[in-house]
């Protein structure tokens, strides 16, 4: 009985050494079983991003099978870098808003190819990967304000939520009044309004994957009332190779790129800092001094994804706020992140399920995205004019002018103008007053 016991301690720990080595997850008061539970959470939590990002893509000009597959892939190695590397219950996926900005604005509006815009992608990639083994990135996170760092967190929020409103047709052009409400009558807008609706009162009451759940409900009423088409679930993945290292970096190489790749690295920097710490903070990985394990890891992992990610046609990749819901099932090591990117991997077999989620059924989940990323409106100081307008002024002309570059460059410049015209100058870094100079200059030749 001894010689069996001894046995049956020698043999189990070797099932889980290599993950013990890998993961710490005893040191972190945790399990494999936990763990595995924890991505799983986080994975149905932020899956949305599968039937989301590709569609937003698709407006590109990309192709959609392609885009899926990049989604799902990109995800992958960003969740595998994570979880391997810096040993972060992180999941990773292409960002939100960035994908927006992608399409809508340094496509759609300023007229680049989707080629070019890639090549833009890897360079604000290459430039996060710099600061992140630098004191760049501590000397420009202390040079913008906290007013505008929150204000472009909320700009963007407001414009995936247009972005949402119009895709689903509740808010339509009008020549007179440039916007109004569309028809309820139309099934798109009436089923895009039913899932934000669905998500919000779901998330409240904290359903188990409430965005995930609403977006299939959603598809499957349209599918009940014939205006979505029935084409399967499972499939072999379709090919990547129309994205597949397709990005131009050369064509990134222009003057006027520069303010778009500059809003590609802000907003993800300031969307990655802020998702790390909190999720540093609920994965107790915040020792007694205030020093976060292994967080300049998990920042090189986050800026080496978007690199990685540009080259199979992705938008940058970042980290999703939505791996609190791992977090809070338990998930305290890079376990989490590795079982999220396996299950990335498999979900490139659903590409038929995909394809079928109709343009009203995302715009719900973009709608209430918005309504989240809306909330650090609540940490600007109001009582100061200098620093509220300059934030107000980022907020509504990213939606107003359908580009975040343009939001976040009005902010800035009416930061450093109304601090050095209301004798606050002094507040105002050198590397501030350049970036308006940069931004100044993007405008006078445009």
């Amino acid at each position: 009985m001894a010689n069996a016991g001894q046995e049956s301690t020698h043999i189990e720990p070797a099932n889980t050494g290599l993950l013990e080595r890998l993961f710490k997850i005893e040191k972190h008061g945790s399990s494999v079983k936990t763990e595995l539970v924890a991505g799983l959470t986080t994975f149905v939590t932020m899956a949305y991003i599968i039937f989301v990002n590709p569609a937003i893509m698709a407006d590109a000009g990309l192709d959609y099978g392609a885009a899926f597959v990049a989604t799902c892939i990109g995800a992958a190695l960003g969740c595998f870098l994570m979880g391997l590397y810096a040993n972060w219950p992180v999941g990773l996926a292409p960002g939100m808003g960035l994908n927006a900005f992608f399409t809508y604005t340094v496509v759609g509006d300023m007229g680049y190819a989707w080629e070019i815009a890639l090549g833009a992608v890897f360079l604000s990639g290459v430039l996060f990967m710099i600061m992140s083994l630098s004191k760049i990135r501590e000397w420009l996170l202390d040079s913008i304000p906290m007013s505008l760092r929150y204000a472009m967190g909320a700009g963007v929020g407001l414009f995936l939520g247009i972005i949402g409103l119009k895709s689903a047709g509740i808010v339509v052009a009008n020549p007179a009044t440039l916007l109004t409400i569309g028809s309820f009558t139309e099934p798109a807008a009436l089923l895009g309004g039913i899932c934000f609706l669905m998500i919000a009162v779901l998330s409240y009451r904290n359903v188990f994957g409430a965005i995930l759940l609403s977006i299939l409900t959603v598809t499957a009423i349209g599918w009940g009332l014939g205006i979505v088409e029935y084409g399967g679930l499972v499939s072999a993945p379709p090919s990547l190779a129309p994205t597949f290292m397709a990005l131009d970096i050369a064509g990134a190489f222009q003057v006027s790129m520069i303010s778009v790749i500059l809003a590609f690295l802000f907003v993800n920097i300031f969307d990655t800092a802020g998702t790390l710490m909190g999720v540093a903070h609920r994965a107790h990985l915040v020792d007694q001094d205030g020093k976060i394990e292994n967080l300049p890891r998990a920042l090189k992992a986050d800026s080496t994804s978007s690199v990685v990610g540009s080259f199979v046609g992705c938008t940058p990749v970042t980290s999703y706020v939505e791996s609190a819901s791992g977090v809070a099932a338990g998930g305290r090591t890079g376990l989490t992140a590795v079982t999220v990117g396996v299950l990335f991997c498999l979900a490139v077999f659903f590409a038929p399920l995909a394809g079928m989620i109709p343009a009203y059924a995302t715009a719900g989940a973009l709608i209430y995205v918005a309504m989240l990323m809306m909330s650090g409106l609540a940490h600007i100081e109001w009582d100061d004019l200098s620093d509220t307008i300059p934030a107000i002024m980022t907020v509504i002309m990213m939606p107003l002018t359908y580009s975040i570059t343009n939001g976040i460059a009005i902010g800035f410049i009416t930061y450093g103008v109304m601090k050095l015209l209301t004798g606050q100058h002094k507040e105002v870094s050198i590397s501030m007053y350049l970036l308006c100079v940069i931004f100044i200059a993007n405008f006078a030749f445009m």
